[in-house]
Protein backbone atom coordinates (compact mmCIF):
# COMPACT_ATOMS: atom_id res chain seq x y z
CA UNK A 1 0.00 0.00 0.00
CA UNK A 2 2.67 2.46 -1.12
CA UNK A 3 2.20 5.87 -2.67
CA UNK A 4 4.54 8.67 -3.65
CA UNK A 5 3.98 10.34 -0.27
CA UNK A 6 4.48 7.21 1.83
CA UNK A 7 7.67 6.41 -0.08
CA UNK A 8 8.99 9.94 0.46
CA UNK A 9 8.38 9.59 4.21
CA UNK A 10 9.89 6.11 4.39
CA UNK A 11 6.57 4.49 5.28
CA UNK A 12 5.60 0.99 4.10
CA UNK A 13 1.84 1.54 4.13
CA UNK A 14 0.10 4.85 3.37
CA UNK A 15 -1.77 4.68 6.68
CA UNK A 16 -1.38 7.79 8.83
CA UNK A 17 -2.77 7.38 12.31
CA UNK A 18 -3.62 10.24 14.66
CA UNK A 19 -3.82 9.23 18.33
CA UNK A 20 -3.36 10.80 21.78
CA UNK A 21 -1.64 7.60 22.97
CA UNK A 22 2.14 7.19 22.49
CA UNK A 23 1.84 3.39 22.60
CA UNK A 24 -0.64 3.43 19.72
CA UNK A 25 1.44 5.85 17.64
CA UNK A 26 4.59 3.79 18.16
CA UNK A 27 2.81 0.53 17.39
CA UNK A 28 1.44 1.94 14.12
CA UNK A 29 4.89 3.13 13.10
CA UNK A 30 6.34 -0.31 13.87
CA UNK A 31 3.54 -1.92 11.84
CA UNK A 32 4.54 0.04 8.75
CA UNK A 33 2.28 3.09 8.96
CA UNK A 34 3.05 6.54 10.31
CA UNK A 35 1.98 7.13 13.88
CA UNK A 36 1.09 10.75 14.64
CA UNK A 37 0.98 11.68 18.33
CA UNK A 38 -1.63 14.25 19.36
CA UNK A 39 -0.02 17.00 21.44
CA UNK A 40 -3.07 18.96 22.57
CA UNK A 41 -3.17 17.44 26.06
CA UNK A 42 0.49 18.21 26.80
CA UNK A 43 0.23 21.56 28.53
CA UNK A 44 3.52 20.85 30.36
CA UNK A 45 6.50 20.67 27.97
CA UNK A 46 8.29 18.13 30.16
CA UNK A 47 5.39 15.70 29.76
CA UNK A 48 5.65 15.90 25.98
CA UNK A 49 9.41 15.46 26.16
CA UNK A 50 8.96 12.37 28.33
CA UNK A 51 6.60 10.75 25.82
CA UNK A 52 8.69 11.69 22.80
CA UNK A 53 11.68 10.11 24.54
CA UNK A 54 9.53 6.99 24.91
CA UNK A 55 8.54 7.16 21.23
CA UNK A 56 12.19 7.32 20.24
CA UNK A 57 12.88 4.13 22.16
CA UNK A 58 9.87 2.25 20.79
CA UNK A 59 9.74 3.13 17.10
CA UNK A 60 12.94 1.41 16.04
CA UNK A 61 14.19 4.39 14.08
CA UNK A 62 11.08 4.43 11.89
CA UNK A 63 9.26 7.70 11.14
CA UNK A 64 6.54 9.27 13.25
CA UNK A 65 4.81 12.64 13.49
CA UNK A 66 3.14 15.12 15.81
CA UNK A 67 -0.27 16.79 15.68
CA UNK A 68 -0.87 20.18 17.29
CA UNK A 69 -3.95 22.38 17.61
CA UNK A 70 -2.68 25.81 16.68
CA UNK A 71 -4.70 28.73 15.32
CA UNK A 72 -3.28 30.64 12.38
CA UNK A 73 -3.86 33.78 14.46
CA UNK A 74 -3.72 33.99 18.28
CA UNK A 75 -7.00 34.47 20.13
CA UNK A 76 -7.35 37.94 21.58
CA UNK A 77 -8.46 38.91 25.06
CA UNK A 78 -9.09 42.26 26.76
CA UNK A 79 -7.32 45.18 25.14
CA UNK A 80 -6.62 43.17 21.97
CA UNK A 81 -3.75 41.40 23.69
CA UNK A 82 -3.03 37.72 23.25
CA UNK A 83 -5.56 35.73 25.24
CA UNK A 84 -4.23 33.93 28.29
CA UNK A 85 -6.05 31.21 30.20
CA UNK A 86 -6.84 33.57 33.09
CA UNK A 87 -8.40 36.03 30.65
CA UNK A 88 -10.56 33.30 29.16
CA UNK A 89 -11.70 32.03 32.56
CA UNK A 90 -12.87 35.54 33.46
CA UNK A 91 -14.95 35.71 30.26
CA UNK A 92 -17.10 32.67 31.16
CA UNK A 93 -20.62 33.75 32.25
CA UNK A 94 -21.85 32.66 35.67
CA UNK A 95 -25.02 31.29 34.06
CA UNK A 96 -23.00 28.77 32.07
CA UNK A 97 -21.16 27.68 35.21
CA UNK A 98 -24.51 27.11 36.94
CA UNK A 99 -25.73 25.13 33.93
CA UNK A 100 -22.74 22.79 34.19
CA UNK A 101 -23.30 22.39 37.93
CA UNK A 102 -26.94 21.51 37.24
CA UNK A 103 -26.07 18.74 34.78
CA UNK A 104 -23.60 17.23 37.23
CA UNK A 105 -26.07 17.46 40.11
CA UNK A 106 -28.86 15.74 38.15
CA UNK A 107 -26.54 12.80 37.51
CA UNK A 108 -25.07 12.73 41.05
CA UNK A 109 -21.51 13.24 39.83
CA UNK A 110 -19.16 13.51 42.84
CA UNK A 111 -16.61 16.28 43.10
CA UNK A 112 -12.90 15.67 42.69
CA UNK A 113 -11.00 14.65 45.84
CA UNK A 114 -9.41 17.45 47.81
CA UNK A 115 -6.16 18.54 46.23
CA UNK A 116 -6.83 16.84 42.91
CA UNK A 117 -6.92 19.25 40.00
CA UNK A 118 -9.04 18.65 36.94
CA UNK A 119 -7.25 16.61 34.34
CA UNK A 120 -6.85 17.51 30.70
CA UNK A 121 -7.67 21.16 30.09
CA UNK A 122 -8.23 22.06 26.47
CA UNK A 123 -5.57 24.76 26.34
CA UNK A 124 -3.40 23.28 23.58
CA UNK A 125 -5.32 25.48 21.14
CA UNK A 126 -3.58 28.52 22.57
CA UNK A 127 -0.71 29.72 20.42
CA UNK A 128 1.68 30.07 23.35
CA UNK A 129 1.00 26.48 24.46
CA UNK A 130 1.42 25.08 20.95
CA UNK A 131 4.67 26.99 20.52
CA UNK A 132 6.04 25.45 23.71
CA UNK A 133 5.08 22.05 22.34
CA UNK A 134 6.94 22.78 19.11
CA UNK A 135 10.02 23.95 21.01
CA UNK A 136 10.15 20.43 22.40
CA UNK A 137 9.09 18.57 19.26
CA UNK A 138 11.71 20.11 17.00
CA UNK A 139 14.39 18.54 19.20
CA UNK A 140 13.20 15.16 17.87
CA UNK A 141 13.32 13.66 14.36
CA UNK A 142 9.61 14.03 13.63
CA UNK A 143 8.85 13.63 9.93
CA UNK A 144 5.40 15.22 9.82
CA UNK A 145 3.82 18.11 11.71
CA UNK A 146 0.04 18.24 11.40
CA UNK A 147 -2.23 21.05 12.52
CA UNK A 148 -5.88 20.39 13.33
CA UNK A 149 -6.97 24.04 13.10
CA UNK A 150 -5.90 24.74 9.55
CA UNK A 151 -2.66 26.34 8.46
CA UNK A 152 -0.28 27.16 11.32
CA UNK A 153 1.41 30.57 11.40
CA UNK A 154 3.88 31.22 8.57
CA UNK A 155 6.90 31.23 10.87
CA UNK A 156 5.98 27.76 12.15
CA UNK A 157 5.75 26.42 8.60
CA UNK A 158 9.14 27.95 7.83
CA UNK A 159 10.65 26.54 11.01
CA UNK A 160 9.42 23.06 10.14
CA UNK A 161 10.73 23.28 6.59
CA UNK A 162 14.15 24.37 7.87
CA UNK A 163 14.29 21.05 9.71
CA UNK A 164 13.06 18.98 6.77
CA UNK A 165 9.68 18.38 8.42
CA UNK A 166 6.63 18.23 6.16
CA UNK A 167 3.60 20.19 7.35
CA UNK A 168 0.04 18.88 7.04
CA UNK A 169 -3.21 20.72 7.70
CA UNK A 170 -6.78 19.50 7.92
CA UNK A 171 -9.39 20.90 5.55
CA UNK A 172 -13.16 20.50 5.45
CA UNK A 173 -13.66 22.17 2.07
CA UNK A 174 -11.81 22.82 -1.18
CA UNK A 175 -11.65 26.50 -0.23
CA UNK A 176 -9.84 25.66 2.99
CA UNK A 177 -7.52 23.34 1.09
CA UNK A 178 -6.54 26.06 -1.39
CA UNK A 179 -5.78 28.36 1.54
CA UNK A 180 -3.43 25.69 2.92
CA UNK A 181 -1.68 25.37 -0.42
CA UNK A 182 -1.18 29.14 -0.57
CA UNK A 183 0.27 29.02 2.96
CA UNK A 184 2.98 26.56 1.91
CA UNK A 185 1.46 23.44 3.44
CA UNK A 186 2.94 20.18 2.10
CA UNK A 187 0.08 17.75 2.75
CA UNK A 188 -3.65 18.44 2.91
CA UNK A 189 -5.87 16.15 4.99
CA UNK A 190 -9.37 16.17 3.49
CA UNK A 191 -11.50 15.46 6.55
CA UNK A 192 -15.10 14.60 5.83
CA UNK A 193 -18.27 15.03 7.83
CA UNK A 194 -18.10 11.45 9.14
CA UNK A 195 -14.88 12.07 11.06
CA UNK A 196 -14.51 12.23 14.81
CA UNK A 197 -13.54 15.48 16.49
CA UNK A 198 -13.70 18.86 14.76
CA UNK A 199 -15.13 18.39 11.30
CA UNK A 200 -17.01 20.20 8.58
CA UNK A 201 -20.20 19.44 6.70
CA UNK A 202 -19.03 17.75 3.47
CA UNK A 203 -18.86 13.95 3.29
CA UNK A 204 -15.54 12.23 2.59
CA UNK A 205 -16.65 10.71 -0.74
CA UNK A 206 -17.49 14.19 -2.06
CA UNK A 207 -14.73 16.13 -0.32
CA UNK A 208 -11.70 14.01 -1.24
CA UNK A 209 -11.78 14.43 -5.05
CA UNK A 210 -12.70 18.10 -4.68
CA UNK A 211 -9.62 18.70 -2.53
CA UNK A 212 -7.39 16.56 -4.75
CA UNK A 213 -8.36 18.69 -7.76
CA UNK A 214 -8.11 21.96 -5.82
CA UNK A 215 -4.52 21.53 -4.62
CA UNK A 216 -2.92 19.28 -7.26
CA UNK A 217 -0.11 18.29 -7.31
CA UNK A 218 0.07 18.51 -3.49
CA UNK A 219 -0.58 15.13 -1.85
CA UNK A 220 -3.91 14.65 -0.11
CA UNK A 221 -4.85 12.25 2.67
CA UNK A 222 -8.48 11.18 2.99
CA UNK A 223 -10.04 11.23 6.46
CA UNK A 224 -13.45 10.63 7.95
CA UNK A 225 -15.40 7.39 8.20
CA UNK A 226 -12.48 5.22 7.05
CA UNK A 227 -11.82 2.01 8.94
CA UNK A 228 -11.52 -0.78 6.38
CA UNK A 229 -9.26 -1.76 3.52
CA UNK A 230 -12.14 -1.34 1.09
CA UNK A 231 -12.46 2.27 2.15
CA UNK A 232 -8.72 2.83 1.80
CA UNK A 233 -8.91 1.48 -1.76
CA UNK A 234 -11.78 3.86 -2.45
CA UNK A 235 -9.81 6.80 -1.03
CA UNK A 236 -6.83 6.06 -3.27
CA UNK A 237 -9.16 5.66 -6.25
CA UNK A 238 -10.46 9.16 -5.49
CA UNK A 239 -6.93 10.52 -5.83
CA UNK A 240 -5.71 10.51 -2.23
CA UNK A 241 -2.15 9.39 -1.49
CA UNK A 242 -3.10 7.79 1.80
CA UNK A 243 -5.58 7.83 4.64
CA UNK A 244 -5.69 9.64 7.97
CA UNK A 245 -7.28 7.44 10.63
CA UNK A 246 -8.09 8.48 14.19
CA UNK A 247 -11.19 6.88 15.68
CA UNK A 248 -10.21 3.34 14.73
CA UNK A 249 -7.36 3.26 17.26
CA UNK A 250 -9.52 4.14 20.29
CA UNK A 251 -10.37 0.48 20.93
CA UNK A 252 -6.89 -0.86 20.12
CA UNK A 253 -5.40 -2.88 22.94
CA UNK A 254 -2.56 -0.36 23.20
CA UNK A 255 -4.96 2.55 23.76
CA UNK A 256 -5.18 3.94 27.27
CA UNK A 257 -8.68 5.36 27.74
CA UNK A 258 -8.50 4.83 31.53
CA UNK A 259 -12.12 3.66 31.41
CA UNK A 260 -13.49 0.21 30.73
CA UNK A 261 -16.96 1.75 30.74
CA UNK A 262 -16.02 4.09 27.88
CA UNK A 263 -14.39 1.28 25.92
CA UNK A 264 -17.58 -0.76 26.36
CA UNK A 265 -19.68 2.15 25.07
CA UNK A 266 -17.49 2.45 21.99
CA UNK A 267 -17.65 -1.26 21.27
CA UNK A 268 -21.44 -1.24 21.59
CA UNK A 269 -22.06 1.93 19.57
CA UNK A 270 -23.42 1.92 16.05
CA UNK A 271 -22.61 4.34 13.26
CA UNK A 272 -25.71 6.36 14.15
CA UNK A 273 -24.72 6.85 17.78
CA UNK A 274 -22.56 9.93 17.27
CA UNK A 275 -23.53 13.59 17.05
CA UNK A 276 -21.77 16.69 15.79
CA UNK A 277 -21.90 18.99 18.81
CA UNK A 278 -20.15 22.04 20.26
CA UNK A 279 -20.55 20.67 23.79
CA UNK A 280 -16.89 19.81 24.32
CA UNK A 281 -14.80 22.58 22.75
CA UNK A 282 -17.15 25.22 21.36
CA UNK A 283 -16.57 24.14 17.76
CA UNK A 284 -18.63 21.41 16.06
CA UNK A 285 -16.98 18.10 16.92
CA UNK A 286 -18.32 14.63 16.26
CA UNK A 287 -18.55 12.56 19.44
CA UNK A 288 -20.63 9.89 21.12
CA UNK A 289 -24.13 11.11 21.74
CA UNK A 290 -24.73 11.25 25.51
CA UNK A 291 -26.91 12.99 28.06
CA UNK A 292 -24.12 15.59 28.18
CA UNK A 293 -24.36 16.43 24.45
CA UNK A 294 -28.15 16.34 24.61
CA UNK A 295 -28.16 18.91 27.42
CA UNK A 296 -25.89 21.31 25.56
CA UNK A 297 -27.79 20.91 22.29
CA UNK A 298 -31.16 21.52 23.96
CA UNK A 299 -32.59 24.87 22.74
CA UNK A 300 -33.85 25.49 26.29
CA UNK A 301 -30.27 25.66 27.58
CA UNK A 302 -27.77 28.53 27.29
CA UNK A 303 -25.91 26.87 24.41
CA UNK A 304 -22.17 26.26 24.22
CA UNK A 305 -19.68 29.09 24.41
CA UNK A 306 -17.24 29.75 21.56
CA UNK A 307 -13.84 28.13 21.53
CA UNK A 308 -11.79 28.28 23.77
CA UNK A 309 -14.24 29.29 26.51
CA UNK A 310 -16.33 26.13 26.27
CA UNK A 311 -13.34 23.86 26.70
CA UNK A 312 -12.19 25.73 29.78
CA UNK A 313 -15.72 25.80 31.20
CA UNK A 314 -16.25 22.04 31.01
CA UNK A 315 -12.72 20.84 31.81
CA UNK A 316 -13.37 19.97 35.45
CA UNK A 317 -16.78 18.49 34.67
CA UNK A 318 -15.30 16.20 32.03
CA UNK A 319 -12.61 15.11 34.50
CA UNK A 320 -15.26 14.26 37.10
CA UNK A 321 -17.40 12.37 34.59
CA UNK A 322 -14.41 10.35 33.44
CA UNK A 323 -13.02 9.73 36.93
CA UNK A 324 -16.29 8.28 38.22
CA UNK A 325 -17.34 6.72 34.87
CA UNK A 326 -20.80 8.28 34.96
CA UNK A 327 -22.27 6.22 32.12
CA UNK A 328 -25.06 8.56 30.86
CA UNK A 329 -22.59 11.45 30.50
CA UNK A 330 -19.48 9.50 29.51
CA UNK A 331 -18.35 10.13 25.96
CA UNK A 332 -15.44 10.91 23.66
CA UNK A 333 -14.80 12.36 20.22
CA UNK A 334 -15.27 9.55 17.70
CA UNK A 335 -16.37 9.25 14.09
CA UNK A 336 -19.19 7.32 12.47
CA UNK A 337 -16.75 4.46 11.87
CA UNK A 338 -17.41 3.54 15.51
CA UNK A 339 -19.98 1.07 14.16
CA UNK A 340 -17.11 -1.11 12.87
CA UNK A 341 -15.21 -0.96 16.15
CA UNK A 342 -16.75 -4.06 17.69
CA UNK A 343 -13.77 -5.78 19.31
CA UNK A 344 -10.45 -4.90 20.90
CA UNK A 345 -7.51 -5.74 18.67
CA UNK A 346 -3.87 -4.75 18.62
CA UNK A 347 -2.63 -2.08 16.25
CA UNK A 348 -0.71 -4.76 14.36
CA UNK A 349 -3.89 -6.80 13.92
CA UNK A 350 -5.78 -3.75 12.71
CA UNK A 351 -3.07 -2.88 10.16
CA UNK A 352 -2.90 -6.47 8.94
CA UNK A 353 -6.67 -6.47 8.49
CA UNK A 354 -6.60 -3.15 6.64
CA UNK A 355 -3.88 -4.26 4.23
CA UNK A 356 -5.46 -7.67 3.53
CA UNK A 357 -8.83 -6.12 2.80
CA UNK A 358 -7.18 -3.45 0.65
CA UNK A 359 -5.55 -6.14 -1.48
CA UNK A 360 -8.85 -8.00 -1.81
CA UNK A 361 -10.64 -4.81 -2.87
CA UNK A 362 -8.00 -3.95 -5.47
CA UNK A 363 -8.11 -7.50 -6.84
CA UNK A 364 -11.88 -7.26 -7.15
CA UNK A 365 -11.67 -3.99 -9.09
CA UNK A 366 -9.00 -5.47 -11.34
CA UNK A 367 -11.30 -8.42 -12.11
CA UNK A 368 -14.16 -6.07 -12.92
CA UNK A 369 -11.83 -4.12 -15.20
CA UNK A 370 -10.67 -7.34 -16.84
CA UNK A 371 -7.08 -6.79 -15.76
CA UNK A 372 -6.64 -10.26 -14.25
CA UNK A 373 -6.76 -11.94 -17.66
Amino acid sequence: METELSTALGVEHAIFGFTPFPAVAAALTRAGGLGVLGAVRYTAPDDLRRDLDWMEKHTGGKPYGLDVVMPAKPAEGPGNRTLAEADAEAMIPDGHRRFVDGILARHDVPGLPDGEASGWRITGWMEQVARRQLDVAFDYPIRLLANALGSPPADVVARAHERGVRVAALAGSARHARHHADAGIDVVVAQGYEAGGHTGEIATMVLTPEVVDAVAPLPVLAAGGIGSGRQIAAALALGAQGVWLGSLWLTATEADLHSRALTAKLLAAGSGDTVRSRALTGKPARQLRTAWTDAWDDPAGPGPLPMPLQGLLVAEAVSRIQRYEVAPLLGTPVGQIVGRMTSERSVRQLVDELTREFETAVDRVNRIAGRDR
